[in-house]
């Protein structure tokens, strides 16, 4: 699949949010980063209309703020039939999740923290709250040692696009099928962890815009291959372990309401969907509200036409290119410099911003830039119009980083 060549800038989703978010902080100092709150709650409404009644779980690296999980599943972290569980990117994190108040956790990614493992054996709570995920045997081994046998365990198959020699999607899990699943499930089971589902990612589905050359007949192929493979792993499970698997995990933001529309499928991810970073501009299949912003002060003007911003350079992560840079979205027109980009002190841009005036961006993915900012001015509408009603901590300014 290539790219086509865009301009990278503002959305067009975005004006009525940013105008809201401009005026509210205008007497603040910048750097710093604003969130939309009814912009947010509209995205969290359209997930729950997209995923058509299938549960919700929120993948918590896409958000990286507390308050913010709050806003998706009430104070206790314990949701509702509609939006309920955190998908966390972390075992050091799920415990911390945990000790404020959640009560299912899934850990989307596999850990050898061993430290982390002993503390959720050492915790009947967490245990009962806390599902680790696996995809080799060795994970299991390493947990059991550390002290967490018994744990409850989810099993990751591979979701990726195989087309001959061609890979689609990310290199994550190496189980492919029910074939593979079976002697982990059975693994685990004899080593005493509780296996209670699979996940299953279509990152060629869920993480690709809908304007790469190609990506519709990858995403349908895609689609197709998972139907029989979820009933397959699940079949497994039930087989293996005696009960029907209490997860069947699938989906993104960008593919909420594919994966919710098979019905072995009892719950969805998403997470990106509630900030709506850059990378969501070139999706057709929905149309989302960018929520989240930061704005930057320029600090000189090096050349006629030219304007030099404090910091920026926030890129996301993945495979590098100008589409992991933060998206200029007011004023328009600000373009990067080829051989510059966003710089780590200073973003020299082409455009015209007066010295102390500031310039507003977006990510190009969504929980990353909470890394950079301790604080989220939350904006909403009032009786006098647009104000800052409460300033959310990211986990940043909370003092936690996990990783």
């Amino acid at each position: 699949m290539t790219r086509p060549t865009v301009t990278r800038g503002v959305g067009g989703h975005e004006p009525d949010a940013l105008d809201a978010v401009e005026a509210a902080t205008a007497g603040l100092d910048a750097p710093l980063a604003a969130l939309h709150l009814p912009s947010l709650r509209a995205n969290l409404a359209d997930l729950g209309r997209r995923s058509g009644g299938t549960r919700i779980r929120i993948a918590s690296k896409s958000v990286r703020s507390r308050r913010v999980l709050e806003e998706a599943l009430g104070p206790g972290l314990r949701g509702d039939a509609t939006v309920r569980g955190i998908m966390a990117y972390s075992l050091a994190e799920a415990l911390w999740l945990v000790e404020k108040g959640c009560d299912d956790v899934l850990v989307g990614y596999p850990t050898v923290d061993r430290g982390a493992l002993a503390r959720l054996g050492a915790d009947p709570g967490s245990l009962a709250a806390v599902t680790l995920m696996i995809d080799d045997v060795r994970q299991v081994e390493i947990a059991r040692a550390s002290g967490a046998g018994g744990a409850r365990v989810c099993i990751d198959v591979d979701a990726s696009l195989r087309l001959g020699p061609i890979h689609l999607g990310v290199r994550r899990s190496p189980l492919r099928g029910p074939a593979d699943v079976e002697p982990l499930v059975r693994r685990a089971v004899a080593a005493g962890f509780r296996v209670v589902g699979a996940m299953f990612y279509e990152a060629q589905v869920a993480g690709v815009p809908d304007d790469v050359r190609g990506v519709g007949v990858v995403k349908k192929l895609s689609m197709r291959r998972l139907l029989g493979l979820r009933e397959a792993v699940a079949a497994v499970i039930t087989d293996v372990t005696g009960q029907q698997p209490e997860i069947v995990n699938s989906g993104g933001s960008g593919s909420v309401a594919e994966s919710a529309a098979d019905p072995a499928v009892t719950e969805v991810t998403a997470g990106s969907g509630l900030f709506v970073p850059g990378l969501f501009d070139h999706y057709r299949s929905f149309t989302p509200r960018p929520s989240l912003f930061f704005a930057l002060p320029a600090v000189r003007t090096p050349a006629r036409g030219l304007t030099t911003f404090l910091y920026g350079g926030y890129v996301a992560s993945g495979a590098p290119g100008a589409d992991r840079l933060p998206v200029p979205a007011r004023p328009a027109g600000l373009r990067y410099l080829g051989r510059e980009g966003a710089g780590e002190v200073q973003t020299p841009v082409r455009g015209d911003v007066a010295i102390g005036d500031r310039a507003w961006w977006r990510h190009a993915k969504a929980g990353e830039v909470c890394e950079r900012f301790d604080t989220l001015h939350v904006v909403d509408e009032t009786e006098q119009g647009p104000a800052v009603v409460d300033r959310w901590p990211t986990y940043r300014g909370e003092g936690k980083c996990f990783g």
